[in-house]
């Protein structure tokens, strides 16, 4: 750009800016502006026509008002005017003018658009820049209209200067981001592309961050520009620092370009061409050596500059994923940069770290640096590097270092940063999952985690836990066992009282052998903690004091009492009052058959995904894992523990669905196994009304917060069809009460009493869809014998 002229320096725009920077306060500074605006408005108004000079000091002033945050509602059409000037200083202060202030639906943008394509037709390469950078800066949708087709043909234009290409490409740049539909390469594709041969370095350097936005959107149309790129990087890599010397910061040639080349060359997989894949992994193993050569400069913005290409390069490494040479050398590199005394690099060294441990070519060379990571957990003052430590210790972890790794992330969570600690409660959990082996080491991880950090233990870590001692018979004993003993501390989390409740209330008998865990001093256990706990954990509790009643048949009175005082059957709660209610008359009326069937233990859990893995799934920002780590957290998680996902975390969200049942919801309230999480809908469910004298109450869907009076799992998939009937038979021979069928459109349940030689039974139909069934009928066929004996009940 031209230099500005001794004689273009605006003096009244110098006294102006020192009158307002001298005011004492703002009282003064608004009184000043508005003399000024007073004065120009007048002189814009005026008889007497401004010449360009003027035109550019009061525009210069406005600009400068609006800068200080005041509104400008004048003067934008003599900025308009001076875009016709051939005077460089005046058509600059026009488009800085029209930059900031104009908007894009003003009604001047027809002006300013014929002003510029004035300019950009002049072929004045001042006055050409001037015009692009303008377009650029507004970048509305009616420019891009207006110039998107002419400047892809400035930008490839034979006789373009190197400076106004440069802009052409960045302006056409900024277009795309913000209108991509309207530009399009079309016939310019290939000419664009070899762009990246061009003498000119800085054309270059425009050209491909334009290459890389295209590419990303439309990558094979630009996938020539694979080779053109490891051809100009190959180029760079192998120069010396004085051959490229206006490219060249602090010793390193130009590190721009270079980090824009492999950043382009991650939008495509490696190369097909053995000879261009040989040339970039030539260029790979070149950044690699030059990392480990001695700095030519001590500044900071040398080895800034070379970390950079270092960076990008290892990037381009793992996108690749291809050459375990490389990989292995690229997590060698890292690993030095873990210790250095810049927190950026130790920070950038294990966020890297992190994506080159689920390869499987370099996962054990980053094992190798554990202790590191582990010191880096403990001592870093930054949290962003602590957690980035987290991050990469869970990334790392396998079945080799699994209770390494675990019991230095438990040992860290007692001093983590609170922003952190629910993320690492998460990662703990999984990974006790995920690589238990021996299952009474993850029931001690677990309970261990809710003694550390209960307030962070979600839902879903609690009701893991309880799903996988349930689908483990070999650790159920263990458990109980142990839960006992963590209750025993004075001061317990009440998501550890949750787990107690349950595990006691299923298998409180595997050690009720012992004097010293009996179950009367259970019982008296778990109710020392019932006054300090949530109406929710009450609600599990009493549950708990039921299933007692069945397992213990000598704690009956004592728990009786305690469903008995008022302050259980008139509490305020009516979850509570229900609970104490139902379980007092269950247990008074009741003969021990029935007690026994309605309370049975519960069954295996389904297989399904691990809810703890989806929550960690939903999380985004820093520290949350890739898609593809939870797959395989997935899969091999569910090898191993063979239980899953039902029951406790399914009845919470029943709970915040009750309103709009999925397709496979207990519609009519007689499955085996209620979704655990709502509380019972009416005082007339089947808990209760099996005993009735009278007819079925109306079905209804008695759902618990923890599912203790379910005896057989709720499930997501449809009922096997009525060829398999004699199979679901099979389950009425103990049970009264079920589900007979089930589809994507109907469901049919099955009541039944039985007294002596008599007996009723009940079909109930739930309809499944979203609308009403039209002309429904039933028809009931039986053996020519067997219809003699059948009363229809009306």
């Amino acid at each position: 750009m031209p230099a500005v002229s001794k004689g273009d320096g605006m003096r009244g725009l110098a006294v102006f800016i020192s009158d307002i920077r001298n005011c004492k306060s703002k009282e003064a500074e608004i009184k000043r502006i508005n003399k000024e605006l007073a004065n120009i408005r007048s002189k814009f108004k005026g008889d007497k026509a401004l010449d360009g000079y003027s035109k550019k000091k009061y525009v210069c002033k406005l600009l400068f008002i609006f800068l200080l945050g005041h509104d400008i509602d004048f003067g934008h059409m003599e900025a308009v005017n001076l875009l016709s000037s051939n005077k460089y200083t005046e058509k600059q202060i026009g488009y800085l003018f029209i930059s900031v202030l104009v908007n894009s639906n003003s009604e001047l943008i027809r002006l300013i658009n014929n002003a510029i394509k004035n300019d950009l037709s002049s072929r004045n390469p001042t006055f050409m820049c001037l015009a692009l950078h303008c377009i650029a800066n507004v970048g509305s949708r009616e420019m891009a209209e207006a110039f998107a087709s002419e400047i892809p043909r400035i930008l490839v234009a034979g006789d373009t200067m190197d400076s106004v290409k440069q802009s052409a490409a960045l302006c056409l740049l900024r277009l795309y981001k913000t209108s991509p539909d309207l530009v399009l390469m079309g016939e310019w594709t290939s000419r664009v592309v070899h762009l990246l041969n061009d003498q000119h370095m800085g054309v270059v350097t425009a050209a491909i961050s334009l290459i890389t936005c295209l590419s990303q959107k439309n990558p094979d149309e630009f996938k020539t520009c694979v080779s053109l790129a490891v051809s100009r990087l190959s180029r760079i890599v192998s120069s010396a620092s004085t051959d490229l010397q206006d490219y060249t910061y602090y010793f390193v040639p130009a590190p721009w370009l270079s980090c824009k080349l492999l950043r382009l060359l991650q939008c495509y997989p490696p190369p097909e061409d053995g000879a261009v894949k040989g040339r970039l992994v030539e260029c790979l193993e070149t950044i690699l050596n030059k990392a480990q050569e001695p700095p030519k400069s001590k500044k900071v913005q040398h080895s800034n500059a070379k970390n950079a290409i270092l960076f990008e390069a290892i990037s381009l490494i793992i996108h690749y994923d291809s050459e375990p040479n490389l990989l292995v050398r690229a997590c060698n590199q890292l690993g030095q940069f873990l210790q250095h005394r810049e927190t950026n690099l130790r920070y950038l060294a294990l966020e890297s770290m992190c994506t080159l441990a689920s390869s499987e070519f370099s996962h054990e060379a980053v094992k190798t640096h554990i202790e590191t990571v582990i010191n880096a957990l403990k001592t870093e003052r930054d949290v962003s590097v602590r957690q980035r430590a987290a991050d990469l210790l869970y990334a790392m972890c396998d079945r080799s270092n699994a209770k390494q790794i675990v019991a230095e992330m438990l040992s860290y969570l007692e001093t983590a940063d609170y922003s952190i600690r629910e993320e690492m409660v998460l990662k703990v959990a999984i990974l006790a999952e995920k690589y238990a082996v021996d299952y009474s080491w993850y029931v001690d991880t677990i309970l261990n985690l809710i003694r550390i950090a209960g307030d962070y233990v979600s839902e879903e870590v609690w009701y893991r836990v309880i799903q996988i001692v349930i689908n483990r018979d070999d650790v159920q004993g263990y458990a109980a066992k142990t839960v006992f003993e963590a209750l025993q501390a004075p001061a317990c989390h009440e998501n550890m009282v949750k787990v107690g409740g349950y595990i006691l209330g299923e298998f409180g008998n595997l050690i009720a052998g012992d004097p010293r865990s009996s179950p009367l001093v259970q019982f008296n256990l778990l109710h020392s903690k019932f006054h300090l706990c949530s109406v929710p954990t009450r609600a599990l509790l009493l549950s708990a004091y039921i299933k007692f009643i069945n397992l213990f048949p000598e704690t009956k009175a004592t728990i009786q009492e305690v469903l008995r005082c008022d302050s259980q059957i008139r509490n305020s709660d009516v979850e509570l009052q229900q609970r104490a209610v139902e379980y007092l008359k269950l247990s008074s009326i009741a003969s021990t058959d029935v007690l026994a069937t309605v309370l049975e233990e519960m069954p295996p859990f389904p297989e399904r995904e691990s809810s703890i893995l989806a929550k960690l799934k939903k999380k985004k920002g820093p520290g949350a894992v890739s898609v593809a780590e939870l797959e395989d957290s997935k899969r091999e998680g569910g090898e191993l523990n063979g239980g899953s996902d039902r029951g406790p975390d399914t009845a919470a969200m029943a709970a915040s669905n009750a309103s709009t049942p999925s397709p496979s919801a207990d519609l009519l309230g007689i499955r085996s196994t209620a979704p655990v999480g709502a509380a019972p809908t009416s005082a007339g469910s089947l808990l209760v009304d099996v005993f009735s004298e009278t007819g079925p109450a109306a079905p209804t869907a008695a759902v618990n917060d923890d599912g203790f009076l379910s005896s057989a799992p709720p499930s997501e998939d449809p009922a096997p069809p009525l060829s398999e009937a004699d199979e679901l038979l099979n389950k009425f021979v103990c049970k009264n009460n079920g589900v007979l069928f089930e589809n994507q459109l109907l469901q049919i349940g099955i009541k039944s009493e039985y007294r002596q030689n008599l007996g009723r039974m009940y079909l109930f139909y739930g309809n499944k869809t979203s609308v009403q069934f039209a002309c429904f009928t039933t028809t009931v066929s039986s053996p020519g014998e067997l219809q003699s004996h059948i009363l229809p009940v009306l």
